[in-house]
């Protein structure tokens, strides 16, 4: 019998959720996605010193002054990882929007656009890059006219139905619920150690999004991410993709253990499911009465914002020294 891993690439493309180019040489996934804490980790490995080297030198010939050349820099350090990563993934690889600009629809379509435009300055086409963006009402909307343009999104931090709602509605390319940032408050607001992955409150989140969207003939993909432990990843096989550290990889390629199809589309569509179509009120009310979204979507900005100031500082020093 093939090793759990292989056993799941066959029902789910797996995506590498690291910013470690030697973990996706090992474990093969089909894409990959970084963002600011697994950059800002990768930046002070000194065998990435030559992307931030590089990336210093752009901001210097191009940035102006100081403001701008820090924000070019950082800028140019996502993209130079994004450009390593896909010489390593045959598929794409996500690359993010300043945490900052999250409550900014103009920014954020702006950004999303200079990061395209390095790409492309390097002849990587759009194609291959999804544009991480937070799933905030104003980050969907944004995402809702990048995509117009052809200028592909994957919405982040989401932890809600009404989010992926809102999300497929707006034709995104790609959502990625938070599997195990979910089980985390469920966790500590029910003030248990353990909770069982067939009764996984995170899994429960991807299975009911995942469900919705085939019923309706959404061509927005599930990618679920932010995991815990194997087991939450074994109970979402047939997930459109699942992003998974390498830890976690290396678990799954050393089990053994049988593995079957958990989430099927054919089935979703002949379950009885609600439709609904959000505006702004009744998305804004929903994630309101969700406690547990409305605190871990503000969490995971903060959380985000909070890496990209520690990775400033870091460039800051050797830019201006």
């Amino acid at each position: 019998m093939s090793n759990t891993l292989s056993q799941l690439k066959k029902y789910t493309r797996v995506v590498a959720d690291t910013g470690d180019f030697e973990s996706m040489r090992q474990y093969q996934p089909v894409d990959a996605t970084t963002n600011p804490s697994l950059i800002y980790a990768s930046a002070q490995d000194e065998k990435y010193s030559h992307l931030l080297d590089e990336a210093m030198q752009y901001a210097r010939k191009f940035g102006g002054s100081k403001n701008n050349q820090l924000g070019l820099c950082l800028d140019r350090l996502s993209v130079n990882f994004g450009m390593e990563i896909l010489k390593i993934v045959p598929g794409r690889v996500s690359t993010e929007v300043d945490a900052r600009l999250s409550f900014d629809t103009e920014a954020t379509i702006n950004k999303a656009r200079q990061l395209i435009g390095m790409y492309k300055e390097n002849g990587i086409s759009r194609e291959r890059i999804l544009i991480k963006v937070a799933a905030t009402w104003e980050g969907i909307k944004a995402a809702e006219i990048l995509e117009k343009e052809k200028i592909h999104t994957n919405l982040t931090l989401l932890f809600s139905k009404v989010q992926a709602i809102a999300c497929a509605e707006a034709r995104v390319t790609l959502i990625s619920p938070f599997v195990g940032r979910i089980l985390d408050w469920h966790k500590a607001n029910r003030k248990v150690d353990h909770i069982p992955a067939n009764e996984d409150p995170g899994v429960l989140s991807v299975t009911e999004i995942f469900n919705y969207y085939k019923k309706f003939g959404y061509t927005t993909e599930v990618m679920g991410a932010s995991f815990r432990n194997t087991s939450e990843i074994i109970e979402l096989a047939g997930c459109d993709l699942l992003t998974i550290a390498p830890s976690l990889l290396a678990e799954l390629e050393q089990m053994n253990e049988p593995l079957s199809l958990k989430l099927d589309s054919a089935k979703a569509m002949d379950m009885i499911i609600e439709k609904i179509s959000p505006d702004e009120k009744m998305f804004r009310w929903l994630l309101n009465e969700d406690a547990m979204a409305t605190e871990k979507l503000a969490e995971g900005i903060r959380k985000f914002a909070a890496d990209l100031v520690k990775l400033e500082k870091l460039i800051e020093k050797q830019l201006f020294s």
